[in-house]
């Protein structure tokens, strides 16, 4: 299946080359991605999914948008 990944902030390192198209295996979850991706699961503190939070384990599929977050601090 294919999704959008956007990365973010710190995390923007792991950007897949094309945003618009990633492609991971039917049934895998925001967690899966993050492998795929090469993010340590600890480095994500935020994800979303076509606007929406969802939790790591949630199950991602064709066309879905993702956005990752790490924890960001400010002041």
């Amino acid at each position: 299946m294919n999704i959008q990944v956007r990365c973010y902030a710190t995390l923007a390192k792991y950007q897949p080359a094309s945003a618009d198209v990633f492609s991971l295996d039917p049934g895998s979850t925001i967690t899966d991605l993050a492998s795929s991706l090469g993010v340590a699961r600890e480095e994500i503190k935020v994800a979303f999914v076509n606007g929406k939070h969802a939790p790591m384990t949630t199950k991602l599929e064709e066309g879905d948008r993702v956005a990752l977050f790490p924890a960001v601090g400010g002041g």
